[in-house]
C-alpha cells in the first residue's frame, strides 16, 4: 500500500511538472512555426535615428518612444539611439547586415529615405531589403532664413536667387540628390535658375543645418516644419514660405505658403519607420498591432502635436505599398534634375 501510494505520488509531480513546462513553453516560445505568438511584453526596444541629434529623424524616434510609454503600451522606456552617415545608408545596411532577425528594434525614415533609395544611396539594398512599419506623422518642407536676414518674403530671395545664384548659399542635410537638396532644386527651378549653379552645403542632420543658418556659414536653409518646432520661440529665425499644398492651421496659420506667393513648390514629408528583414511574421505583426493602438490614444496624439506634426497614419501593407510606390516616382523625376546614383 506504501509503495502505490509513493508511485501515485511520484507520477503526480511528474505530470504537474510536465504541465508547467508545457505552460511555460507555449508562452515563451517565439517561433511562429510552431504556432506561438510573438511575445507581448518586450524589453529593450530600440529606435536608430540615423543622424545626429536635433534634426528630424530624432524627433521621429522621440515621436513613438514617448508615446509608446506614455499610453502605457510599453511598460520599459526605448531607447534612442543616434547612427548618423550617408543620411540613413549605415543605419540601413547595419540593420539588415547586422541585426537582421532583431525584433526589438526599428530604425527612423522619411520620404527622404524614399528619395535615397530612388538613387541608389543605400548600397547594394533596395526598398525591399526591409520591412516598412508604419508612417505616423505628416511634415512640410519650409524656407527659413535668420531672423536679421534682408529677406522679408520669399520674392525677396527669389529675386536674389534670379539676380545672383552665388548671393544664396543653402544648407541643409544631405547631398546633392537628398530631400533638402530637391527643395532647394526646386526653388531655384521656380526662379529660373539651372540647380547645378546654386550653391549648397551639405550637413549631416537638420539641426546642423539650422546652426549654420545661425552662424552665418549659410544663409537659407530648405528644412522641414518639424525641426523649427522648438525654434520658432527663439526670435533667431524667420520662416519665409512653407512648402504645403494650403496654408497650415494651429500655431503655423501665419506662415505663408509658397504657392500662394506665387511659387508652384510643395514639399510634403511623411515620418515613419522600418524593421530589420528577417524577423517573424508574429513579430511583424506584433509591431504592426501596436503601432494601430498607439495611433489611437491621446498620448500620441498630444506627442503629434507637441512634435509640430500632422496626423497621417499608414501601418503595415498600406505604408509598405506606398513607399514603394513613392521611390519608384523618385526614380522617375531625380531624371529631370539630371541626376542618377553615379551623379550623386
Amino acid at each position: 500500500m506504501l509503495i502505490n501510494r509513493w508511485k501515485i505520488g511520484f507520477l503526480a509531480v511528474i505530470l504537474a511538472a510536465l504541465s508547467l513546462q508545457g505552460c511555460q513553453n507555449s508562452t515563451e516560445s517565439n517561433d511562429p512555426e510552431n504556432g506561438a505568438k510573438a511575445k507581448t511584453e518586450r524589453k529593450n526596444l530600440e529606435c536608430i535615428a540615423p543622424a545626429k541629434p536635433g534634426g528630424g529623424f530624432d524627433l521621429t524616434c522621440r515621436l513613438v518612444a514617448n508615446a509608446l510609454l506614455g499610453s502605457k503600451l510599453i511598460s520599459t522606456p526605448m531607447q534612442v539611439k543616434y547612427m548618423p552617415g550617408g543620411i540613413g545608408a549605415v543605419a540601413y545596411n547595419h540593420v539588415i547586415g547586422m541585426r537582421d532577425r532583431d525584433e526589438n528594434v526599428i530604425v527612423a525614415a522619411s520620404t527622404g529615405s524614399a528619395l535615397n533609395l530612388a538613387q541608389g544611396k543605400f548600397g547594394e539594398y533596395d526598398e525591399n531589403a526591409v520591412r516598412w512599419l508604419a508612417a505616423l506623422g505628416a511634415d512640410y518642407g519650409i524656407i527659413v532664413v535668420r531672423a536679421d536676414s534682408p529677406w522679408e518674403n520669399l520674392e525677396d530671395l527669389m529675386r536674389s536667387l534670379r539676380e545672383n545664384p552665388n548671393s544664396v548659399v543653402f544648407g541643409a542635410a544631405g547631398s546633392i540628390g537628398s530631400q533638402d537638396w530637391m527643395k532647394a532644386a526646386l526653388l531655384a527651378k521656380a526662379a529660373g535658375v539651372d540647380s547645378k549653379k546654386m550653391r549648397f552645403v551639405s550637413y549631416e542632420g537638420g539641426g546642423e543645418a539650422l546652426i549654420s543658418v545661425l552662424g552665418g556659414q549659410t544663409s537659407v536653409c530648405p528644412c522641414d516644419l518639424s525641426e523649427m518646432k522648438g525654434q520658432l520661440e527663439s526670435g533667431k529665425y524667420k520662416i519665409l514660405a512653407v512648402l504645403s499644398e494650403s496654408r497650415l492651421s494651429g500655431q503655423f496659420s501665419q506662415y505663408p505658403t509658397a504657392k500662394e506667393q506665387g511659387y508652384d513648390v510643395t514639399w510634403a514629408v511623411w515620418r515613419g519607420y522600418y524593421l530589420p528583414p528577417n524577423i517573424s511574421e508574429a513579430d511583424y505583426q506584433w509591431w504592426v498591432d501596436k503601432m494601430q493602438e498607439l495611433v489611437e490614444t491621446e498620448a500620441f496624439k498630444k506627442e503629434l502635436s507637441d512634435r509640430g506634426l500632422f496626423p497621417y497614419a499608414k501601418i503595415g501593407s498600406e505604408y509598405e505599398e506606398i513607399v514603394k510606390k513613392q521611390v519608384q516616382q523618385f526614380r522617375n523625376s531625380v531624371k529631370k534634375f539630371g541626376l542618377n546614383p553615379d551623379d550623386t
